[in-house]
C-alpha cells in the first residue's frame, strides 16, 4: 500500500512578505549583537571587527553594481586627497583605480564614489576630528572633462565646450548645454555605538547607531537606530546636494560656468525619504527602511561622472614635471 504523500501547505504572498520583513528584523538584531562584542584591551582588533560587521550590513543592502571596500583614500584631479575612509561604496564600471595594493589600500577618484562611511566606537574622541574627516571628502571636486562613446555619438563633457555650446553655425549664439549633473559628492554615513543618534547629524547624511545601554519595549538590548536629518525634505534637496554640490567651491570663473550649465530648475517631486520607511505597530524596520532609502539616494546619483582622464593626466604631469601640464603631455 503506497503511503500518502504528505501535503505541504503553500504559503500565501502575504506570509512571504511578512517573512521577508521579519528576516530583516533578525538581521538587524544579529548585526546589533555582533557589534556589541569587543575584545578586552584590544581596541584596534575590536574596531576592525566592528568595521567588518558594518561592511557586511552594507553588502546586504547595496546593489551588486557597486563595489564596497575598506582602507580607501579618495582623490580628485585638483590635487586633493581625503583622509582614510573606513568603508567606500563606488562604481568602478567606468573609473579606474589610481592605485591599489591587493585590497589593502586603494586610491579611488572622486568621480566614482557614491558613499563614504565613517565607523566609530562608543567614544568619539573629538567631534572636530570627525568633522575634519567629512570636510576632507566634501572638499573634493569632480571634473567635467571626459570623452566617451554613447549610443548616438561621442560625448565630450569638457566644461568650456558645454558652456559655449551654440544652436547652429549660422546663428553662432552661445547657449550653455544644460546638465543634470555638474558636481557630485558621496553620501556621508556615520556608524557608531551608543550616544545620541542625532550626534554629528549636521555633518552626516545618515547616522546609524547601536545603543548598548538601552532596551526596547520587549526588554531587548542592542537595537539599531537610524537618523536622517533631512528625511522629510523633498527629494529635490537631495538631487541638488548630490548632483550640483557647492559649485562656488570651484572659484568664480569655473563656478559661474558650472552654474550656467546646471539643470537645477527641477520642480518638486512631492516625495521624501520619510515616505520610504517600513513601519509595523509604530516600530520602524531599520534595515529594510535603509535598503529603500539609501538605494533611492543612489538612484539620484545613478551613474558616476564619466572619468575625466585628461584632468588626471594634467595633474600628474603638473606635479611630476613642475609645469602646468595643461596640454596633457610630458
Amino acid at each position: 500500500m503506497c503511503e500518502e504523500k504528505s501535503k505541504t501547505r503553500e504559503i500565501t504572498p502575504e506570509e512571504a512578505i511578512r517573512g521577508i520583513a521579519e528576516n530583516y528584523q533578525r538581521l538587524e538584531k544579529s548585526y546589533s549583537y555582533q557589534l556589541g562584542i569587543q575584545a578586552p584591551n584590544h581596541r584596534g582588533i575590536t574596531g576592525g571587527y566592528r568595521e567588518n560587521i558594518w561592511l557586511e550590513l552594507f553588502e546586504h543592502i547595496i546593489p551588486k553594481k557597486f563595489c564596497i571596500s575598506t582602507g580607501v583614500f579618495i582623490m580628485d584631479s585638483y590635487q586633493n586627497v581625503s583622509k582614510e575612509v573606513d568603508i567606500a561604496i563606488y562604481d568602478e564600471q567606468y573609473t579606474p583605480y589610481i592605485f591599489t595594493d591587493k585590497d589593502r589600500i586603494k586610491y579611488i577618484p572622486i568621480e566614482a564614489v557614491a558613499v563614504a562611511v565613517q565607523c566609530k566606537s562608543e567614544n568619539i574622541n573629538s567631534n572636530d576630528d570627525v568633522r575634519k574627516w567629512a570636510k576632507s571628502i566634501t572638499k573634493l571636486k569632480t571634473s567635467l572633462n571626459a570623452l566617451t562613446r554613447i549610443q548616438t555619438s561621442v560625448l565630450d563633457t569638457n566644461l568650456d565646450k558645454l558652456h559655449s555650446f551654440y544652436i547652429s553655425q549660422k546663428e553662432k549664439k552661445n547657449i550653455p548645454m544644460k546638465q543634470i549633473q555638474t558636481s557630485t559628492r558621496p553620501i556621508l554615513i556615520l556608524c557608531k555605538l551608543n550616544g545620541s543618534e542625532t550626534e554629528l547629524s549636521d555633518t552626516f547624511d545618515i547616522v546609524l547607531s547601536i545603543n548598548q545601554k538601552e532596551v526596547n519595549k520587549k526588554g531587548e538590548p542592542y537595537r539599531m537606530k537610524k537618523f536622517i536629518l533631512h528625511e522629510k525634505e523633498d527629494l529635490v534637496y537631495w538631487y541638488k546636494q548630490l548632483n550640483h554640490f557647492q559649485l562656488e567651491r570651484y572659484g568664480e570663473e569655473e563656478g559661474n560656468k558650472l552654474s550656467e550649465i546646471a539643470n537645477d530648475q527641477i520642480k518638486k517631486f512631492k516625495r521624501n525619504l520619510y515616505q520610504l520607511r517600513v513601519v509595523q505597530n509604530d516600530e520602524e524596520n531599520i534595515t529594510l527602511s535603509l535598503t529603500f532609502q539609501l538605494n533611492q539616494l543612489l538612484m539620484l546619483i545613478n551613474n558616476p561622472i564619466f572619468f575625466p582622464h585628461q584632468s588626471y593626466v594634467c595633474m600628474f604631469n603638473k606635479i611630476l614635471n613642475q609645469g602646468d601640464g595643461s596640454d596633457g603631455s610630458n
